[in-house]
């Protein structure tokens, strides 16, 4: 570890103290993981404590873990933000669980960074995580009507319904998918003697 990431870690467990769950070196950067009962309170002294001072807000995704669980433990899904500090000139990873795997909620860091907007709404409409206080929390990339989270695991390939545009109606319409399932693993034939076989 350099010694601008040993001094960013201590003074992470100083600031921070009991607030974090789990502090680790990857990819040559800390990753930071918190409870999401702290998660306002973390991410606001990453801002606004100098010794921190992570001014931008990079990145931020959801991830669903529901296939990474090991034995059924662990929460499903996760918000994973990428912070950087112009001031000290380093980054940070902070991971936080939502503690509901059926409703998925987390306070919004719009008051925080105003950069977070955009993302949160994607973290929504893709996996349908709720950030409370978000105050355009609609979907961004999937259109109005759609219904599901297609990031989710357990969203099917094909999806629910498909859309077209109708002649007739003159508008655009939605009805349940009509791509029936098949197999598209190619199937090989060789010919004899392919590859030094002899038959």
């Amino acid at each position: 570890m350099t010694a601008k990431l040993t001094t960013l870690r201590q003074r992470l467990e100083t600031c921070l103290g009991e607030r974090v769950a789990r502090l680790s070196l990857a990819q040559d950067e800390l990753s930071l993981e918190i409870a999401a009962a702290d998660y306002e309170s973390v991410m606001r002294d990453l801002l606004l404590r100098p010794e921190l001072d992570f001014a931008q807000l990079i990145d931020l995704c959801g991830v669903d873990y529901s296939t990474y669980k090991e034995g059924g433990k662990g929460r499903r899904f996760a918000v994973i933000v990428h912070l950087l500090s112009l001031a000290h000139n380093w980054r940070l990873r902070v991971r936080v669980f939502a503690e509901n795997d059926d409703f998925p909620l987390l306070p919004s860091l719009t008051p925080l960074w105003t950069s977070a907007n955009w993302y949160e709404r994607e973290a929504f409409d893709l996996l349908g995580i709720v950030f409370e206080g978000h105050e355009d929390l609609r979907r961004i990339l999937t259109d109005y009507g759609f219904v599901g989270h297609p990031l989710r695991k357990d969203f099917p390939l094909s999806g629910h319904v498909e859309m077209r545009y109708d002649e007739k109606e003159g508008r655009v319409v939605y009805q349940p998918v009509s791509i029936a399932p098949r197999e598209v693993a190619p199937r090989i034939r060789r010919e004899p003697g392919y590859g030094g076989a002899h038959d």
